[in-house]
C-alpha cells in the first residue's frame, strides 16, 4: 500500500512503497532492465488491444524471477493500478514483491492511465476486462507482445491456459473481478478495498430494498473526476485514443452523462434508470455470478468510499454461487487507518508479507490455488482487525444482528420496549449542510479535516446508559425507523426523486468526558422511499469496542457536508411509544448494552 494512502486520503491509488529489485535477462527482442540484487529482471512491453470500440496500447512490465525458464516454470501474478496510478507506482512494488517470491509477475497501467491508451471506463468487464484478457494470452505464450516477445515460462493448466492470480486495490481490485468474469483462465483473486456497486458507493441509499437513488457523494466523486480529466497534466503527450470530446475528455460518455445528472441535483424518472444501469454495469454486482476463481476479499474499516458493506455484498454473492470465497476486514482503507507500519497490518512496500496477518493469508491463498499446495492453510472464512486487542479476530461467518435497542421518546436508547417513554421530537434541515462526517478532499488539498459535528436543531440523538462492561460490535448495524414529514409528504410523489426526504443515520461512541467519536467517520445516507411508511436502514459495517463507562448514541441528521442533501426545508418528527418505535439492531460479539 502507499505510504500516502496509509496516512491521508488518497483516492483509488493503491501503491506499495519499495521492494526488492533484481536482475535476470529475458531472451526476447525487448530491452530487459537488470536490477542489482540478482533476483529477477524487469522487461518493458506493450500490447495493442481492442477496447470499447477503440484500438490502443497497454503499457506493462514483466518481472521474471531468476532460474525460471522452459524447464522450471512458475505461476504468474497480474496486477494493475488504483485510480490515477500506473504500472510505476505501488503496482510495481506489488509485482516486485511476488517476483522476489518466485512468481512471474506483470504490472500494467490500466486503460486511460500512465502510458496506456483508451478511455477511462470504470473497469467495465467488456472493455477493461477484455483488455486484461489480452495480457493473459501473452502470459499463456499464445500471443506475442507488440515487439514480438513470446514467453514460455509460466506454468500452464493446458494449452493457452496459464496458472494465474491477480492482486491489487481499489480500481485495481475491481478489474480482477471484471477480468475473471470474462476470462475463466484466472485461477485466484485478491481484490483489496474495492466496490460491489457504484450506485451504493457514489450515490448511496442505505434504505433497504429500494431502487430510489440516494445522496450524491460529491467530494469523492469530484475528486476522481478531476484526477481523470487532469491526466494530460501528469502524463503529457497522451495518444489520441485517450481523448473523447470537450467536456468529457478522458472518460467514456456514459460516465460523463452520469456525473452531469448527479451534479444537477435532480433525479427525473426518465433518466434515473439509465444512470443506475450504467453504474451497475461497471460494478461487480452485475457480473459476480460469472466469477469462478477462488477469491480472497480484503476490505478496509477506515473507508468512507467503499465501506465494509461493499465487500460483504460481494462475499455473500460469491458464496451463494458456490465460488470459494473468504473475507478479511483490515484496518486501513481509503480514509486512512494505518499510521504505523509496525502495527502488523499489510504493507507490501515494507516487504512484510510474511510478517503481517493479511500478508500471510495472501501468500497462503496463492500457495494453495497457484502452486497447488493442498496443505496450505488459507485461514477462516472471516477475519477482522481489532484495535483494542493484538491480532485478528476470526469467525466462520460475519456476526449476525444479536441485540435490539429501542428509541425512546425522551431521547434514551433502551434495551426493552417497556422502557420506551411516549413522546415526539423534531428537527429541521437548513439550506446548507449542518453536519459533518469526513472531507475526502481535505487530504488531497492538504487541509486538516474538522472533527465530526452536528448542529443543534438539525438532528436527533438517542443515548444509552453508561456501559457496565465493554461491548464489541462487529458488522453492520441496522435500524428500523418511521418519521413524520408533512412537507415531504406533499411533494414526494413528484416525477423527481430529489423531492423525497434525505437523512443521515450514524452511531457515535460517547466517552465519560463527553468526547464523541464517529467510528471511522462513517454515515448511512438515506433517501426515504415514502415517509408515510416505516423503512429499514443498513448502516456501514464497523469493528469497534465501546469501553466500560461509554455510551452509544444513535443519530439521524438532516445533512452532511460530503453529500448532496434535501431540496427545500423539510422538518422531521419522530414519534415514540412502547408499541411503536424505532429499533436499532447491533451485531454484538461480546457484552450487552443496557
Amino acid at each position: 500500500m502507499s505510504r500516502a494512502l496509509s496516512r491521508s486520503r488518497t483516492p483509488l491509488v493503491w501503491a506499495a512503497g519499495t521492494a526488492l529489485l533484481a536482475p535476470l535477462a529475458l531472451t526476447s527482442p525487448a530491452t530487459a532492465t537488470a536490477t542489482p540484487a540478482g533476483e529477477f529482471t524487469v522487461t518493458a512491453l506493450k500490447f495493442t488491444v481492442e477496447a470499447g470500440g477503440r484500438t490502443c496500447v497497454v503499457d506493462a512490465d514483466l518481472y521474471r524471477p531468476a532460474g525460471v525458464g522452459t524447464h522450471r516454470t512458475a505461476p504468474a501474478v497480474l496486477t494493475t493500478n488504483g485510480f490515477g496510478g500506473s504500472k510505476s507506482d505501488g503496482t510495481a512494488d506489488t509485482a516486485k514483491a511476488f517476483a522476489a517470491r518466485g512468481y512471474v509477475a506483470m504490472a500494467y497501467s490500466g486503460l486511460g492511465f500512465g502510458k496506456s491508451g483508451c478511455l477511462i471506463s470504470l473497469d467495465d468487464p467488456d472493455i477493461d476486462g477484455r483488455a486484461a484478457s489480452r495480457l493473459i494470452d501473452f502470459l499463456a505464450g499464445t500471443r506475442p507482445a507488440d515487439d514480438g516477445t513470446v514467453i514460455d515460462f509460466v506454468t500452464r493448466d493446458g494449452h493457452g491456459d496459464p496458472r494465474l492470480g491477480m492482486i491489487g486495490g481499489s480500481y485495481g481490485g475491481a478489474i480482477q473481478l471484471a477480468t475473471a468474469a470474462v476470462d475463466h483462465r484466472v485461477d485466484a483473486l485478491v481484490p483489496l478495498i474495492t466496490w460491489n456497486d457504484l450506485n451504493r458507493s457514489l450515490d448511496p441509499n442505505n434504505a433497504v430494498g429500494t431502487t430510489v437513488p440516494g445522496a450524491f457523494k460529491w467530494q469523492w466523486t469530484d475528486g476522481f473526476w478531476l484526477i481523470g480529466e487532469g491526466q494530460p497534466l501528469v502524463n503529457p503527450g497522451l495518444d489520441p485514443s485517450r481523448f473523447n470530446a470537450p467536456g468529457c475528455l478522458h472518460f467514456v460518455t456514459k460516465a460523463c452523462d452520469t456525473l452531469r445528472l448527479l451534479h444537477s441535483g435532480s433525479y427525473p424518472a426518465d433518466r434515473v434508470d439509465d444512470m443506475q444501469d450504467f453504474a451497475r454495469s461497471v460494478s461487480p454486482a452485475s457480473y459476480l455470478s460469472r466469477v469462478k476463481a477462488p477469491t480472497l476479499l480484503v476490505q478496509g474499516q477506515a473507508d468512507s468510499l467503499f465501506t465494509l458493506n461493499e465487500a460483504q455484498a460481494s462475499y455473500e454473492t460469491l458464496k451463494a454461487r458456490g465460488t470459494e470465497t473468504k473475507m478479511i476486514w483490515q484496518s486501513w482503507g481509503h480514509s486512512g487507518g494505518m499510521t504505523d507500519p509496525a502495527s502488523g497490518e499489510l504493507n507490501i512496500g515494507a516487504d512484510n508479507l510474511e510478517t503481517s496477518y493479511v500478508g500471510r493469508r495472501v501468500l497462503a491463498w496463492f500457495d494453495r490455488y497457484l502452486r497447488r499446495n493442498g496443505n496450505a492453510d488459507t485461514g477462516p472464512a472471516f477475519a477482522y482487525y481489532r484495535d483494542w486487542q493484538s491480532g485478528y479476530g476470526e469467525a466462520r461467518a460475519v456476526p449476525s444482528l444479536s441485540q435490539k435497542l429501542y428509541l425512546s421518546g425522551d431521547g434514551k436508547l433502551v434495551d426493552a420496549r417497556a422502557k420506551v417513554a411516549r413522546g415526539s421530537r423534531t428537527y429541521a434541515n437548513w439550506l446548507v449542510p449542518s453536519s459533518h462526517s469526513e472531507s475526502s478532499l481535505s487530504g488531497i488539498i492538504g487541509l486538516p479535516d474538522p472533527q465530526p459535528y452536528d448542529t443543534k436543531g438539525t438532528y436527533l440523538g438517542w443515548r444509552s446508559e453508561p456501559l457496565t462492561a465493554p461491548v464489541d460490535v462487529v458488522g453492520a448495524p441496522r435500524a428500523r425507523l418511521k418519521v413524520v414529514s408533512p412537507a415531504t409528504e406533499r411533494v414526494q410523489h413528484s416525477n423527481d426523486a430529489a423531492d423525497k426526504l434525505v437523512l443521515f443515520a450514524k452511531v457515535y461512541d460517547l466517552a465519560p468526558d463527553g468526547t464523541k467519536t464517529l467510528v471511522n467517520r462513517l454515515v448511512a445516507p438515506v433517501r426515504v422511499p415514502d415517509v408515510t411508511r416505516p423503512f429499514t436502514v443498513d448502516l456501514p459495517g464497523i469493528v469497534h469496542r465501546y469501553e466500560t463507562g461509554h455510551r452509544l448514541e444513535f443519530v439521524i441528521a438532516a445533512s452532511d457536508t460530503a453529500y448532496f442533501g434535501n431540496r427545500g426545508v423539510k422538518p422531521v418528527t419522530v414519534v415514540s411509544a412502547p408499541e411503536d418505535t424505532g429499533v436499532l439492531e447491533l451485531p454484538v460479539v461480546r457484552g450487552t448494552v443496557r
